[in-house]
C-alpha cells in the first residue's frame, strides 16, 4: 500500500464525515472496531451498513481493527467518564499501540473533532499526530476540492439541524415509537411491518406498505395497506422499512380511480376501483433505505422569492415519490440550471421536510450527458472504468503476445475441437458469445446434444480485485445508446468470447438423448476446449433450416472452400440445425404440458456503422431459431439448478419464480371478458392455455395485449439460496420447471459465474476431489442474492427510463400539429374516470389519454369524427367509458377501441420529460403513405435514435462554454466510447418474464 501514513478516526468523525472517508483519494485507514459500534449504535442500520461495505470492498485500502478484543488496546470506562470520553480515549490508545505494532516506522493520524482530546493527546506520543478533521483535509488534501466542498455542506447542515431543533417548539408529525415498542408492537401483531412504496402518480397522498417478513406470514390482509397523505406517512421516504398501525375500518379509503398527470401505469394490479381497502399509519421506521437523490434547484425567481440573502433552500427531487428536501447553501443561483445530488441528513417531527446537504454537480438540465448520469444515480449505477489493479489480473492477448491453450488444460479438459461440431447462433455483428451448441450421432445410434458455455471463472479467480469489481456491479447494464460491462472487453469481447475459428475455454452439458424419443439417457458436465466451426447470425440460420441454401454466400466460413468441401460441411450443418430444432421442439412441447408461458415482449438488433454509430434497428422478428436456441439454454440452466442443488442442497443459487396474486389478475379477466374470453388464472397451465385460445382475428394487438398484462401481474423472478426455504419453494412458474438457474451467460451476469463455481465443485465432490472453489454459506449467499436481485431491478429501471429519455427527446422537436410521425393509431386497454390508457403499436408507448381536462369539459367528436371540448360528463362502466356533453352528444370508448392518438411532450424541469396522448379521432388511424405502413414499429424507433442523438451532437458543436467540472463528472460514467448505439432494448417491465440479453438471447427468467 503505497501511503505516507495511516489515518485513524475518531468515532464522531466516522459518523457525521463517513462520505468523505469513502472518497477513494483518501487510503489507508484503520477504522477502529469502537468507532464502529458507536456508528451502529447511533446511527442505525443504514450508517453502519454504509460502513461494511466500505471494509469489505477489498479495492479500498482500509480496514478493521478489534481493539477492544485485542488485550494491550482495550481500556476500562472509568467512573463519571462518558462514554463519548471513553470512545475517545480508547481509540487513541489504540492508535498508540498500532503505531509501535508497525515498529515505530509509520505515521498515525488520528482525526477527532473534539477540541479537548487535540489539547490533551496531540503531542502525547511521538510519530502519532492527533488534530481536527479539517486541519487534516487542509494539510494532506489541500486540492481535493470535492472532499472540502462536502465537508463545508456537511457542516453547515448539521448547524442548522441544531438551531433548528433549538428554535422550534410546535412538532409537524408525532414521534416515532422507541424501536422495543414497535418489535413488541409487531410480534404481538398490533404493528404491521412492511416496506413503503410512494405511487409516483400521486405521490403527496398515495403510498403503499407491502407486507414483509413475519407481518405477510401471520396477517390475514391479502392486499397492501394504503397510507393516505402526508401525515399518516410520518416522515418515512419511499423504499424505507416501516412499522403501520391499522386504521379502524370505518377511517379506511380506496386508491384514487382518476388518471393524473404522467400516468404511464406501470403496473396493472386490478385495483383500479376506489373500493375501501385497509389503511393504517406509520408509527414508527425500523430501517431508513435513503439514498443519492438528484435534485433541481428553484429557478431565479423562486429564489429571489425567498429573499435575497436566504441560505436554507428547498430543492425538487427527479424521483416524484420523495418529497422536497432543504439544504443550506450560497450556491443556489449558480446551480438552477444543473442537476445536482445530495443527501438527507435527518427528518426532525418538528419539521416539514428532510433536511440535507449538497454533494455534487452531475451536468445540465436537459443535456442528454447529465440526464443520463441522473438515471445512473437514481439507480444507485456507480461504474467507473476497471482500475489498473483490475487490469492487471487480466490476461494478454495481443498480436506480438497471442493467447493460447495451455498444456496444463489440455491434459484436464475434454477437447471437443476434433470430434464435435460447434456452433454459436447470434444476432449479426455480435461481439461477445456467451453460449455455442452441437449435436452428433453416437456409434449406438443415440444423439448427443451438447450446451458449451464460456469458461469465465477460469479468468476470474474467488475474490480477485476483478471478481470483487464483477460481483459489486452484478450485471452489465444496457441504456439506450450505451452499456456498462460487467466485465472488462478482454474478457466480454474476446478471450471468454466463443468466437468462430479459435480455441476457446468453456464449461458443457451434454446429454445422451434417445433417437427416437429424444429422452434423455443420461449428462455429463465438465470443462472443455471447443473451436466453433461458424458464428452463424440468426437469419442465416432460418434460412438453412428452411432449406434456403444460397444464404452460405453470407457466411464467411464458406467462402474460398472448393465445391466438393463446400457441400459435405453444408449437409453437416443443415442437419445439425434441423436436429437441433427437431430436439428444441419436444423439449417445448414437454413444458407447455406441464403450463410453460409464453408471454409479451419485444426483443430489437442494433446495426452500427464503422464508426459505431446508429445505422439501423431492425426488429428481431420471431422466428423459429430463437425459440431453439433458448429452448437449449432453458435445458442446461434446468440441469445445472438439479446437479448444483443435488450436491448442495443449503447453498445453491436458484432462480426462483413463484406463483403470481390471483387479484392481480382482475384487469386481465375483465379486458379478456369485454372481447369474450375466459382466462383461467388458477394455474400456469390453466392460464397458458386460455392466452392462446384469446386470439381475435381481426385485432391481433388485442392477444398481444392481453399477454402484456399477464406479464404485468407476475411476481419478480428472484435469485435464492437453497439454504433458505423448502424445495417446494423453488418452483419456476413461468417456465413450469421444478429447478432453474442462470448458467449460461456468465460474461453479463454474475449470478452465472457464481453458478459455474458450484458447479465445478459438484464435479469435484463426484470425483472424491477437494473442492477448490471457494463456495458462499447459506448466509453469505442470501445476502449476494439480495444484493444481485437489487442490482437486477436497477438495470430494467435504468433501460426503461433511458429509453423513455430518447424517446421523449424525439418527439420534442417536432410539431404534434404538424408532423405525420407524431399521429398514430392507439388501443384502449383500461378504462379509467377520468380517461383512458392507450397502448401505441407503432412506438411500444402506453400512455394515459384524458376525455376529461382541466377546466371540466369533455371530449367529443363531430361528424368527421375530429375531437373537441366541450362542457359535459362521463360516466364509466366496466368494460367503456362514456362522454356526454350538454348539447346531447354522446361518445363511448370501448375496451380494445382503436382510436388516433396526438404524441407530444410534457416538459418538466425538475423531473423526467413525460409522452402525452391526446385523443383526436374515436376512429383508427390509416396511414395515407403506405411504404411507411410496411414498416415496423420498431425500425421507425431506429430514426428516433439517430434523430436524439445528432440533434445532441449539433448542440454540443454549437455550444462555447464548457463547464470543466462538470465535464469531469461526465467521465465517471461515460465507459463505451462515443455515443455508440450498442443495444436498445425496449419494453422492459418490472415484472417481465423476459430476460433480455445483450445477445438477444431470448431467456425466460
Amino acid at each position: 500500500m503505497d501511503v505516507t501514513h495511516y489515518v485513524i478516526p475518531d468515532w464522531k468523525v466516522v459518523q457525521d464525515y463517513l462520505e468523505i472517508l469513502e472518497f477513494p483519494e483518501l487510503k489507508g485507514i484503520i477504522f477502529m472496531q469502537t468507532a464502529c459500534q458507536a456508528v451502529q449504535h447511533q446511527r442505525g442500520w443504514r450508517q453502519y451498513n454504509k460502513l461494511r461495505s466500505l471494509l469489505k470492498d477489498a479495492r479500498r485500502d482500509c480496514i478493521l481493527f478489534a481493539n477492544e478484543f485485542q488485550q494491550h488496546c482495550y481500556l476500562l470506562r472509568e467512573r463519571g467518564e462518558s462514554m463519548e470520553k471513553w470512545q475517545t480515549r480508547s481509540i487513541y490508545n489504540a492508535a498508540v499501540w498500532y503505531y509501535h505494532h508497525c515498529q515505530d516506522r509509520m505515521p498515525i493520524v488520528m482525526v477527532t473533532e473534539d477540541e479537548e482530546a487535540i489539547q490533551q493527546y496531540g503531542s502525547e506520543t511521538e510519530g502519532v499526530f492527533v488534530i481536527s478533521f479539517k486541519n487534516y483535509l487542509d494539510n494532506f488534501w489541500p486540492d481535493l476540492k470535492a472532499a472540502h466542498e462536502l465537508w463545508d455542506s456537511i457542516l453547515q447542515s448539521r448547524r442548522e439541524r441544531e438551531n433548528e431543533s433549538q428554535e422550534s417548539g410546535g412538532k409537524e408529525y408525532p414521534e416515532h415509537l422507541p424501536l422495543e415498542v414497535l418489535e413488541a408492537g409487531i410480534k404481538s401483531g398490533r404493528y404491521i411491518q412492511g416496506i413503503l412504496n410512494v405511487n409516483k402518480h400521486r405521490a403527496q397522498m398515495e403510498a403503499f406498505v407491502r407486507l414483509q417478513g413475519a407481518s405477510s406470514k401471520d396477517s390475514d390482509l391479502v392486499s397492501d395497506i394504503l397510507i393516505h397523505g402526508m401525515k399518516a406517512r410520518n416522515r418515512s421516504i419511499h423504499g424505507d422499512v416501516v412499522v403501520v398501525e391499522l386504521l379502524p375500518k370505518d377511517e379506511w379509503k380506496g386508491r384514487t380511480a382518476a388518471l393524473c398527470e404522467n400516468d404511464n401505469e406501470d403496473k396493472a394490479s386490478g385495483e383500479s376501483s376506489s373500493e375501501p381497502m385497509p389503511t393504517g399509519r406509520v408509527v414508527g421506521i425500523l430501517q431508513k433505505n435513503w439514498r443519492d437523490y438528484v435534485v433541481t434547484f428553484p429557478a431565479k425567481e423562486e429564489v429571489q422569492s425567498q429573499g435575497k440573502n436566504a441560505q436554507k433552500i428547498l430543492v425538487t427531487p427527479w424521483d416524484y415519490r420523495i418529497p422536497k428536501i432543504r439544504i443550506s447553501t450560497q450556491q443556489a443561483e449558480a446551480l438552477q440550471d444543473f442537476r445536482v445530488v445530495v443527501r438527507i441528513d435527518s427528518w426532525e417531527s418538528t419539521s416539514v421536510y428532510p433536511n440535507g446537504h449538497f454533494v455534487r454537480v452531475l451536468g445540465r438540465i436537459r443535456d442528454l450527458e447529465g440526464e443520463i448520469a441522473t438515471i445512473l444515480v437514481e439507480n444507485s449505477i456507480s461504474v467507473v472504468p476497471f482500475s489498473e489493479a483490475q487490469m492487471c489480473e487480466m490476461p494478454v492477448n495481443t498480436p506480438e503476445n497471442p493467447w493460447k491453450v495451455s498444456p496444463e488444460e489440455e491434459r484436464e479438459r475434454k477437447d471437443l475441437r476434433r470430434t464435435h461440431l460447434v456452433f454459436s447462433i447470434d444476432p449479426k455483428g455480435c461481439e461477445d458469445v456467451d453460449d455455442t451448441l452441437s449435436v452428433r450421432t453416437l456409434n449406438n445410434g443415440n444423439l448427443e446434444l451438447g450446451v458449451h458455455i464460456a469458461d469465465v471463472t477460469h479468468f476470474v479467480a474467488p475474490n480477485s480485485y476483478i471478481d470483487i469489481e464483477a460481483r459489486t456491479r452484478a450485471t452489465t447494464y444496457y441504456l439506450a445508446d450505451r452499456r456498462y460491462d460487467m466485465l472488462p472487453s478482454i474478457l466480454s469481447a474476446d478471450l471468454c468470447s466463443l468466437l468462430g475459428g479459435v480455441d476457446r475455454y468453456a464449461v458443457s452439458v451434454m446429454w445422451e438423448l434417445d433417437k427416437i424419443t429424444y429422452e434423455i439417457k443420461k449428462v455429463w458436465y465438465g470443462r472443455t476446449i471447443i473451436r466453433s466451426a461458424y458464428q452463424l447470425f440468426y437469419e442465416a440460420a432460418q434460412e438453412l433450416l428452411d432449406g434456403n441454401v444460397s444464404i452460405i454466400e453470407d457466411i464467411p466460413e464458406f467462402k474460398d472452400l472448393d465445391e466438393k468441401s463446400r457441400q459435405a460441411k453444408l449437409e453437416e450443418l443443415v442437419w445439425a440445425i434441423g436436429k437441433l430444432t427437431d430436439i428444441a421442439r419436444h423439449i417445448r412441447a414437454k413444458r407447455d404440458r406441464c403450463g410453460a408461458l409464453e408471454l409479451e415482449g419485444v426483443e430489437i438488433h442494433v446495426q452500427l456503422d464503422e464508426k459505431k454509430n446508429i445505422h439501423d434497428l431492425i426488429s428481431k422478428q420471431p422466428l423459429e431459431v430463437h425459440e431453439m436456441v433458448a429452448e437449449c439454454m432453458i435445458l442446461a440452466n434446468h440441469w445445472v439448478a438439479k446437479k448444483i442443488w443435488e450436491s448442495f442442497p443449503h447453498q445453491a443459487l436458484l432462480r426462483q419464480h413463484p406463483p403470481p396474486h390471483q387479484e392481480f389478475f382482475s384487469e386481465l379477466r375483465e379486458c379478456a371478458k369485454a372481447k369474450g374470453f375466459s382466462i383461467d388464472t388458477r394455474s400456469n397451465k390453466t392460464l397458458a392455455d386460455s392466452l392462446g385460445n384469446a386470439h381475435d382475428p381481426s385485432d391481433p394487438v388485442v392477444n398481444r395485449l392481453l399477454r402484456s398484462m399477464a406479464t404485468q401481474a407476475m411476481s419478480n423472478a428472484l435469485y435464492v439460496s437453497t439454504g433458505s426455504g423448502a424445495e417446494a419453494e423453488f418452483y419456476h412458474y413461468g417456465l413450469a420447471l421444478d429447478k432453474y438457474t442462470h448458467f449460461t451467460s456468465p460474461i453479463r451476469r454474475y449470478s452465472d459465474i457464481v453458478v459455474h463455481r458450484l458447479l465445478m465443485a459438484a464435479i469435484s465432490k463426484d470425483k472424491k476431489m477437494e473442492i477448490e472453489e471457494n463456495l458462499f454459506s447459506n448466509k453469505d449467499l442470501e445476502e449476494l442474492c439480495r444484493h444481485i436481485n437489487n442490482r437486477n431491478r436497477a438495470a430494467q429501471h435504468s433501460q426503461k427510463q433511458s429509453t423513455e429519455l430518447f424517446q421523449c427527446m424525439y418527439f420534442k422537436d417536432r410539431d404534434p400539429e404538424t408532423e405525420e410521425r407524431c399521429i398514430s393509431d392507439g388501443v384502449v386497454y383500461s378504462i379509467r374516470t377520468n380517461g383512458v390508457l392507450v397502448f401505441i403499436p407503432r412506438f411500444g408507448i402506453k400512455g394515459a389519454a384524458y376525455l376529461k381536462n382541466k377546466d371540466g369539459l369533455v371530449l367529443s367528436c363531430g361528424p368527421d369524427s375530429r375531437s373537441e371540448w366541450k362542457p359535459g360528463s362521463l360516466q364509466r362502466f366496466q368494460n367503456k367509458i362514456t362522454s356526454a356533453t350538454t348539447g346531447g352528444d354522446s361518445l363511448t370508448f370501448h375496451l380494445f377501441d382503436h382510436v388516433t392518438v396526438r404524441i407530444s411532450v410534457q416538459t418538466s424541469r425538475c423531473h423526467s420529460d413525460t409522452i402525452r396522448l391526446e385523443i383526436i379521432s374515436n376512429k383508427p388511424y390509416m396511414i395515407p403513405n403506405t411504404e411507411l405502413s410496411h414498416q415496423s414499429p420498431l425500425l421507425l424507433k431506429s430514426e428516433l435514435v439517430k434523430e436524439v442523438t445528432k440533434s445532441v451532437e449539433e448542440a454540443q458543436l454549437a455550444q462555447d462554454v464548457k463547464v470543466n467540472t462538470i465535464q469531469e463528472e461526465y467521465q465517471e460514467y461515460c465507459q463505451t466510447n462515443g455515443r455508440s448505439l450498442y443495444m436498445l432494448l425496449e419494453e422492459i417491465r418490472d415484472l417481465a418474464l423476459l430476460d433480455v440479453s445483450n445477445d438477444m438471447e431470448r431467456e425466460i427468467l
